[in-house]
């Protein structure tokens, strides 16, 4: 059958539509905010009239190489393609400002590649011996899964636990927002209807980690590699590529981590790159130390498990017609579209599909890798443009990026309330993967959480599967203070730890200010939501009260520092480190110099420019806006000329008016212009008003 499926696949006219969404996935990917998930909703209509496996190849090779091109703008701008790559931006972009994106790039793609066929090869193999195991995963086995992720927060917070904690309590605190299907109680929407479904993963995303560093660049007024080197030499790919190999346990690891939670339904694609990434943080020899600073190790393990994902997706698509991710749902639209029932059939009378999907991963991955490859040092040429010239692109391509999933108003300010949060946190060190990781499991730990009390009681602690993941949870968040402890008893004589108020006004009061303003919002959250039914409150309250535990924490840290020992003191001193050096899992910024005024000013007036952007929007409408907010940019801001001004607007306004107006169809925002004079909306070019 599988001889069989692959002839199927090499014909003439289904080896063309394979490309033709490999073509598909590695644009959409590039694109900030967009996804796969949204080219197979663009594909499916396509593929009514088509052969079962030209589409299933089509939407498989489209789906395959999204998460593929993704890493490009996430190692070379810092802006996450799609959600699923925001891990990779932790140690992908510092390597691009290092003057590492060919050799990153080059890691990111092998690594995919080895993934893909990782996942594909799993599917081929696995249906058969994991069908007993799917069917008894319950959503007592679920929560567990979704609370062993929230365990990596430990992980990810690094040397500021207290502030890691209290992040990922903001993050459960936000993911509450919105109507409780199991109470009926409306939490945090204040009157206002965006806020009655939650907030969108994809704006939230995108301003955490995109807009933080677009503004860091405007703010030191440089390119994205300042030091000179050449980026695109084929030898920094190969590099690459020769630590994807060296480092081959950790991709088998990390592909098998995305496989099996992608054979998770409910767990998410949002979420397993940041699990791979905290078990290799975990497990990589020296990762506390160079993780988040630019070790191409970060980047193998998030795009390893990206890319395998999708393969362990397809295992309870096409055995029990669940999806595993929100894409694969369409993807078993596609099978009923034709007729083709998943179940028992696709292991026996329609094996041969079963494998046309295998090979459709496969190839995608291998053709879209080595597309991906073959122009990476072309793409790594971009970390050398001007800031003055990237940023308005960039940040032109985040706003229609963030708008296309719910293609409302509130996204837009959405994006732009956590890209000041976002940049408030990176500035004063407060670590933003725990805030996603919360937002975006806490809300799968409350459903879950609901289910199995009511239907297990409290048996559900006691399932195997559940008490064995329990257990490993537990061993991860409890080994490094064992390990800690140990060492320290180890240590005859060491003199005890004293702690002094040292707190210097001038240097940390914005700290103290913003830590007292977490500190009061989860006070009073967790105050305001006593008033709601307990299934309704139970994770508010809980995030509340310990949130403002960790932050009282914190501020105390930021109060009173430890008196090292005169011998630790010494041994600083001799090693040359930092006494405050420790590990941070996320991206910092050196502003040399800049005094703390000038880089909020900078930040001030990079705001003003995303505010005028807006403006535009509500007066002109979106794509309009895209344009006049380019050149207004290249020419005022970065005193560049009328021409190059043009040069860079009118290509980028043509593929944007062909991509999201004709090809995705965009419903623009309503603008003054087009409000008070409804005529324009008769002419088409004129109806993005």
């Amino acid at each position: 059958m599988a001889v069989q499926a692959l002839s199927n696949i090499l014909q003439i006219e289904t080896f063309l539509f394979l490309i033709a969404g490999v073509f598909l996935g590695l644009i959409i990917g590039v694109v900030p905010g967009i996804g796969g998930l949204v080219g197979l909703s663009l594909l499916l209509p396509f593929t009514f009239h088509m052969q079962p496996e030209a589409a299933l190849a089509m939407m498989m090779g489209l789906s395959a190489v999204a998460v593929t091109s993704d890493s490009i703008p996430a190692v070379l701008f810092g802006v996450p393609g799609t959600v699923a790559s925001a891990a990779t931006v932790m140690d992908g972009y510092p390597m691009a400002r290092k003057g590492e994106s060919g050799r990153a790039l080059g890691a990111a793609f092998c690594a995919s590649i080895c993934g893909g066929l990782f996942g594909a090869v799993l599917l081929a193999i696995s249906i058969p011996v994991l069908r007993p195991l799917i069917l008894s995963i319950t959503a007592a086995e679920m929560l567990a899964f979704s609370i062993f992720g929230l365990s990596l927060v430990a992980v990810l917070s690094g040397s500021a636990p207290a502030k890691g904690l209290g992040a990922v309590c903001i993050g459960i605190l936000l993911s509450s927002v919105g109507y409780h299907g199991q109470s009926g109680t409306l939490r945090w929407w204040f009157g206002n209807m965006y806020l009655y479904e939650g907030l969108a993963i994809v704006p939230v995303a995108l301003g955490l980690f995109a807009l933080p560093e677009i503004a860091d660049l405007v703010i030191q007024r440089k390119s994205i590699q300042s030091n000179g080197l050449g980026p695109s030499k084929k030898s920094n790919q190969f590099q690459g590529v020769r630590d994807t190999f060296r480092h081959m346990f950790l991709v088998v690891r990390c592909s098998s981590i995305g496989s099996m939670l992608g054979a998770l339904p409910g767990i998410g694609a949002t979420v397993i790159d940041w699990i791979a990434y905290g078990h290799a943080v975990r497990s990589e020899k020296g990762a506390s130390e160079t993780f988040g600073k630019g070790d191409v190790r970060g980047v193998i393990a998030s795009e390893a498990s990206n890319n395998a994902k999708e393969g362990g997706a397809l295992i309870p698509t096409i055995a029990f017609g669940v999806p595993g991710t929100a894409s694969m749902a369409l993807v078993l639209g596609a099978l009923l579209m034709h007729g083709i029932a998943p179940g028992p059939q696709m292991l026996s009378t329609r094996l041969d599909l079963t494998y046309t999907l295998v090979w459709s991963i496969a190839i995608a991955n291998l053709i879209g890798g080595s597309i991906c490859f073959l122009f990476a040092g072309q793409l790594a040429r971009l970390a050398l443009v001007p800031i003055g010239l990237l940023c308005p692109v960039v940040l032109a391509v985040v706003f229609v990026g963030a708008y296309q999933e719910n293609q409302v108003w509130g996204d837009l300010f959405t994006l732009l309330t956590f890209g000041v949060l976002g940049w408030l946190m990176k500035r004063l060190r407060w670590p933003r993967p725990p805030l996603l990781l919360g937002f975006i499991l806490g809300a799968i730990v409350e459903r879950y959480l609901y289910i199995s009390y009511n239907v297990y009681g409290m048996s559900w602690l006691w399932r195997p599967i559940v008490i064995l993941i329990l257990i490993i949870t537990v061993y991860g968040i409890l080994r490094p203070a064992v390990r800690s402890l140990i060492a320290g008893m180890r240590s005859p004589g060491q003199e005890r730890q004293k702690w002094a108020y040292s707190f210097d006004w001038r240097t940390k009061g914005v700290e103290l200010f913003v830590a007292c303003v977490f500190l009061a919002l989860f006070v009073v959250a967790a105050a305001y939501a006593a008033q709601w039914e307990t299934s309704a409150k139970l994770m508010p309250q809980f995030a509340g009260w310990l949130g403002a535990f960790f932050v009282t924490i914190a501020i105390a840290r930021m109060l009173f520092s430890p008196i090292e020992p005169a011998a630790h003191t010494a041994d600083v001193a001799a090693s040359g480190r930092s006494a405050s050096s420790g590990a941070y899992y996320d991206l910092v910024t050196d502003f040399g110099e800049l005094s703390p005024s000038a880089i909020f000013a900078r930040a001030g007036i990079f705001l003003g420019w995303c505010l005028f952007y807006l403006t535009c929007v509500w007066l002109i409408g979106l794509l309009p806006a895209m344009f006049v907010f380019v050149v207004a940019y290249i020419r005022f801001a970065a005193k560049e000329g009328w021409k190059l001004s043009l040069l860079v607007a009118v290509p980028l306004w043509l593929l944007s008016y062909f991509l999201f107006h004709h090809v995705l169809k965009l419903d623009w925002p309503d603008s003054v212009l087009g409000t008070i004079l409804p005529w324009l909306h008769n002419y088409p070019l004129l109806d993005i008003l």
